[in-house]
């Protein structure tokens, strides 16, 4: 397994130019700077768009391959609107990464986003035996998955598949106690099960750079010259058995800063993760929809509306104001799970007989359809 520096490199949000398409030649300058800092771990994936054909160009082609660790991910559901039929369509998909990077094998591959359907679909197909069959090829030196569920879906897996070599999980400071993220609970079980884990979203997509102005008076006064990212990516990966935290980084700035204070990680220290209780605790005084992702109200809605994934977009909104961020929540969790949006909702009541924490789910939803979806 990689036991490199911890700083990882996310290719989901590499620069971009004008058209919207990833920029390789930009991507070339903060890979060189990355690499010359003396990191070399690099996460991409078959949906990312273009972001395998860039990393092919920019870092496969100009670097020795022993030089960098790649890994990439395949999905199976393939935004659940395209699902993979048979296990050859998903070879189809791996195939394909291998010509996008051109990089002959990859060191760690991943299973994308398992959690709810997405995880019965490589059930069904089989995925789990054919990605040990490119192990066993030598094509992939390591196999695991990347998860955005509940921790007690994350148990059944890992009971259900010793085999895998490590995990990944969206853990940050924000989210540690969420009950809709369920970090911490997450973060347990890999764990339990002694799973090197790989972090994503250390930095809450962004929004842990620019946090609400009272939590930056706090880690400022802590450290007027640390960054408020440095905070998260230090949080992160100071957790024992985690092996790599990623940052998806699109600017040189964020490539010397964050590579900077990672060259000789120190995790946070008491004091600091004192810091880190206040700055958590001052998120949780904002005032947001109680929802813990438990999906009963989902289960019964008529029309297959993300409930639960509608919350979290509108509650990511009122933390951090980012009406962008947001609205990609929103259309992730709704179209990106191939379940119905705010708009769907017929106002039945079925989802509020069986919502536990009693929210008023139409009213809410209804906040929902008016902030994201409009006209």
């Amino acid at each position: 397994m990689y036991t490199g520096k911890k700083l990882g490199f996310g290719c989901m949000r590499l620069p971009r130019k004008a058209d919207g398409t990833f920029d390789a030649e930009a991507t070339k300058e903060l890979i060189d700077l990355y690499m010359d800092a003396g990191f070399t771990y690099f996460d991409t994936a078959y949906v990312y768009q273009n972001s395998e054909e860039v990393v092919g160009e920019a870092l496969v082609k100009r670097y020795p391959r022993d030089s960098f660790r790649l890994a990439t991910k395949c999905s199976p559901w393939h935004g659940i609107q395209d699902i993979c039929k048979s296990i050859d369509e998903v070879d189809k998909q791996f195939q394909a990464s291998l010509e996008r990077t051109g990089a002959g094998y990859f060191d760690n591959y991943l299973l994308h986003n398992l959690g709810e359907s997405r995880t019965r679909i490589c059930n069904e197909l089989g995925v789990w035996d054919w990605a040990q069959e490119k192990k066993e090829a030598g094509l992939v030196k390591n196999v695991g998955f990347s998860f955005h569920s509940s921790a007690e879906e994350l148990e059944e897996i890992l009971k259900a598949h010793p085999e895998l070599d490590f995990v990944q999980l969206q853990i940050n400071y924000a989210d540690w106690d969420s009950l809709s993220i369920q970090s911490r609970k997450c973060y347990e079980v890999a764990r339990k099960y002694d799973k090197p884990i790989i972090v994503m979203e250390p930095v809450k997509g962004g929004l842990l750079a620019s946090p609400p102005k009272a939590v930056e008076e706090i880690l400022k006064e802590a450290d007027p010259d640390a960054s408020c990212a440095s905070w998260a990516i230090r949080f992160a990966a100071g957790l024992e058995g985690v092996m790599v935290v990623l940052s998806g980084m699109s600017s040189a700035e964020q490539v010397k800063e964050n590579t900077a204070f990672m060259h000789d990680f120190q995790p946070l220290t008491r004091e600091e993760q004192g810091v880190i209780v206040r700055a958590r605790e001052e998120i949780n005084k904002v005032p947001l929809i109680p929802c813990t992702s438990c999906f009963y109200c989902v289960n019964e809605c008529p029309n297959n509306i993300n409930i639960a994934g509608c919350f979290t977009a509108m509650n990511a909104l009122r933390l951090y104001h980012n009406m962008e961020t947001a609205a990609q929540l929103e259309m992730l969790h709704t179209v990106g799970t191939g379940r119905q949006r705010a708009d769907a909702c017929v106002e039945c009541g079925k989802c509020e007989k069986v919502c536990p924490q009693h929210i008023s789910i139409r009213k809410e939803l209804e906040e929902v359809r008016k902030t994201f979806i409009r006209g």
